[in-house]
């Protein structure tokens, strides 16, 4: 099989394998998403040019294709507006590494660079849940099948430590400390940052009755969560997370109307961290117990939380409460002179 632009292949495999694990010393998480991507770029210049994969070549590669490749990813695939920026920026990271691998392809990441990232309004609240449709969503696993008891262990375990779906499912059992008076989790974070998390002692009995159903030894080298396929161990996906989550939504919402229409393992996070805040939690401790590198990002669930407040009481005020007559307050009437004083003006 001969290909057209060899080339880009070598330079994509040593992207890959050499340059952001060993000399950039990303994390392997950082390595996989960047694969991910870009392996779902090659397959969709394929689909969009009607070419096989030996035929793709650098000259497939403008602001043109990239533009369409985002547009599509919207569009068919309903990725949000951070995706798509994470896309453009690993796909810009690639065709610099190229330009500065060879001079010759810096042409390509130029081009990439005219491609306008996606902007939207800055939202002052995040997507979460009340306490109440956790405890629905928390009732629909059959805890007495393997499968429900699994995925309702590892909801408690999202819930209670505000971690990361893809944080829980790189934790091994020996990650799991219980042996103390203050049980704790030890979660590899973005970046390869390692920080503990304080874990709640109902949560300790939930894991060890996990562990007696899915770990016979504690020592094993399988992740926490896995999956078996044709007799292999396999880390549990981030997919597989997903649908089991918006599946026990979908059956909550049937008991408990505030579940909201759309729960994805991220609101558990979210939805955590907001209730500590609202329970008197300080924000620089609620930081460093999400592993966020900026208090800055924690500020969002202040912001969410006036928000909420806001929308209580404009809910609380009836239509024909005092303070809400306008009459007062309408100047459309007044002369001149007396806006003029009104307002400072004389």
């Amino acid at each position: 099989m001969k290909i057209k632009d060899k080339r880009l292949f070598e330079l994509l495999k040593e992207y890959l394998t050499i340059y952001l694990p060993l000399q950039k010393n990303v994390s392997r998480n950082t390595c996989k998403s960047y694969r991910e991507v870009l392996n779902l770029f090659m397959d969709f210049l394929c689909q969009h040019l009607h070419k096989s994969l030996k035929d793709v070549c650098f000259d497939d590669i403008s602001s043109d294709s990239i533009n369409t490749f985002l547009q599509w990813l919207r569009d068919t695939r309903n990725c949000g507006l951070s995706t798509l920026n994470h896309r453009l920026s690993v796909l810009r990271a690639f065709l610099k590494y190229a330009g500065m691998k060879e001079p010759v392809y810096n042409d390509y990441y130029l081009s990439a660079c005219e491609v306008a990232r996606r902007k939207a309004k800055k939202k002052l609240t995040v997507e979460h849940f009340s306490e109440t449709s956790l405890d629905a969503i928390l009732k629909q696993p059959d805890s007495r099948t393997k499968i429900g008891h699994r995925d309702l262990f590892f909801m408690i375990l999202l819930y209670d430590t505000g971690a990361r779906d893809r944080e829980i499912l790189d934790l091994h059992p020996r990650d799991v400390i219980t042996d103390v008076n203050a049980p704790y989790i030890i979660i590899h974070g973005k970046g390869n940052k390692i920080r503990t998390i304080p874990i709640m002692n109902e949560t300790v009995l939930h894991f060890k009755s996990y562990m007696k159903r899915f770990h016979s030894d504690p020592n094993d080298k399988y992740h926490l969560f896995y999956t078996v396929i044709h007799g292999e161990y396999h880390s549990m996906s981030d997919d597989n997370v997903g649908r089991f989550v918006k599946k026990y939504a979908i059956m909550a919402r049937n008991a408990c109307c505030e579940v909201p229409d759309r729960v994805t393992p991220h609101m558990f996070r979210h939805s955590r961290a907001l209730h500590l805040y609202r329970n008197g939690v300080p924000l620089p401790l609620i930081s460093e117990w999400l592993g966020h590198s900026s208090i800055e990002t924690t500020l969002i669930y202040a912001y969410a939380d006036t928000e909420m407040k806001k929308e209580a009481i404009e809910k609380a005020t009836s239509k024909n409460h005092p303070i809400r007559n306008r009459e007062r307050f309408d100047v459309s009437e007044l002369d001149d002179d007396t806006l003029k004083k009104l307002y400072g003006l004389k």
